[in-house]
């Protein structure tokens, strides 16, 4: 935002701070005068009713998610919004894994009655929808509604969701992958896993791949994790299991912590293979799942349809369109894993 001071006001801000003036107590007066009247006027300036304000909240730092959160803005800028052409103002916000420091993220965007709310990923946009019922919610990185548990009695999402979502389905491709890619120390393959059982999505996760486990006569053994911190001693308890391969499942404990479930997983001579195809650049051995910066994409291109509306009419949540089956040319080498042809590698 611009303001148009005077040039002699400006000119007396100046020479309030050559030389002479800072040795005369009247002279630094006068200056921290003009100053608190320049504060004054600034806070008191009326922001620009017209431009539109995104409030967006990552719930986490993350290499992944931070993939979607800039596919986002970058549909929006291609739909000509950005704070470069000043025709966006954004008020961005990471709670850094603090689930108080997150709700209070939101409470500040509803304060400052922002246009729409964009959240990444899932523990975000639970949050959101627990304290707005008014303000658009764009999710990105999120499960379906059903999979969150906000739906109403009648199976219904929130009037105020929309964005992109993802199911289940896809996991079964991914976790069907391992017995194809990985041969057992003993008769039986063992996969692992850990979840956090306080996360709707990633609890839905477990009770999927363990009817699948059965199904392809797989052993899994998997542990519950509360928080980042016991990440790595569950890890390390897990792998005194014996397993031949990890499972990183769609979690957001897994997520903000997946260097250190790697860097135990290589240490132990333990392949990861993933449903996430973010979690492959950052070493796991290969996925199938959504293309994290396309979901961002995706999720942009429908928030600026709304702000050019300026009106939900029309708009409702939506399901990933773009997955991709990829690989980590390295990872697979170093475990002397072959990839099947129709993976792509990431660079």
């Amino acid at each position: 935002m611009y303001f148009n001071y005077s040039q002699s006001y400006i000119r007396n801000i100046y020479l309030c701070f050559m030389p002479w003036n800072c040795k005369s107590i009247t002279g630094m007066r006068t200056c921290i005068k003009l100053l608190l009247g320049l504060a004054i006027f600034n806070s008191c300036s009326p922001p620009d009713k017209n431009i539109p304000v995104v409030g967006f909240v990552d719930a986490f730092e993350d290499n992944t998610i931070e993939q979607a959160k800039q596919g986002f803005f970058d549909a929006l800028k291609e739909k000509g919004y950005s704070e470069d052409k000043n025709t966006l103002k954004v008020i961005y916000r990471n709670a850094q894994g603090d689930i108080p420091k997150l709700t209070l993220s939101i409470k500040y965007f509803i304060s400052e009655n922002v246009t729409l709310i964009a959240t990444n990923p899932s523990l975000s946009t639970i949050a959101a929808l627990q304290n707005t019922k008014d303000i658009p919610v764009f999710m990105m990185v999120s499960p379906t509604p059903q999979l969150m548990n906000v739906t109403d009695k009648q199976g219904n999402a929130p009037v105020n969701l929309f964005g992109v979502a993802e199911d289940l389905g896809y996991i079964d491709t991914s976790f069907s992958l391992i017995p194809k890619l990985v041969k057992p120390y003993g008769e039986k393959l063992r996969i692992g896993m850990i979840y956090n059982q306080s996360e709707p999505q990633s609890a839905k996760a477990l009770k999927r791949i363990q009817e699948l486990s059965v199904k392809l006569n797989i052993d899994l053994v998997s542990l519950p994790v509360n928080n980042t911190a016991d990440v790595l001693l569950v890890t390390q308890a897990l792998l005194a299991k014996h397993i031949d391969a990890f499972f990183a499942n769609p979690d957001n404990t897994v997520f903000s912590s997946f260097e250190t479930i790697l860097k135990a997983c290589t240490e132990a001579k333990v392949p990861v293979f993933t449903s996430e195809a973010g979690l492959v650049s950052r070493g796991a051995v290969a996925a199938y799942g959504a293309d994290i910066y396309q979901w961002g994409y995706q999720a942009g291109e429908q928030a600026a349809q709304f702000l050019k509306n300026k009106s939900p009419t029309g708009l409702h949540w939506d399901m990933v369109k773009l997955r991709k089956k990829v690989y980590n040319a390295a990872a697979a080498k170093q475990f002397g894993i072959t990839v099947p042809a129709n993976f792509e590698a990431v660079k």
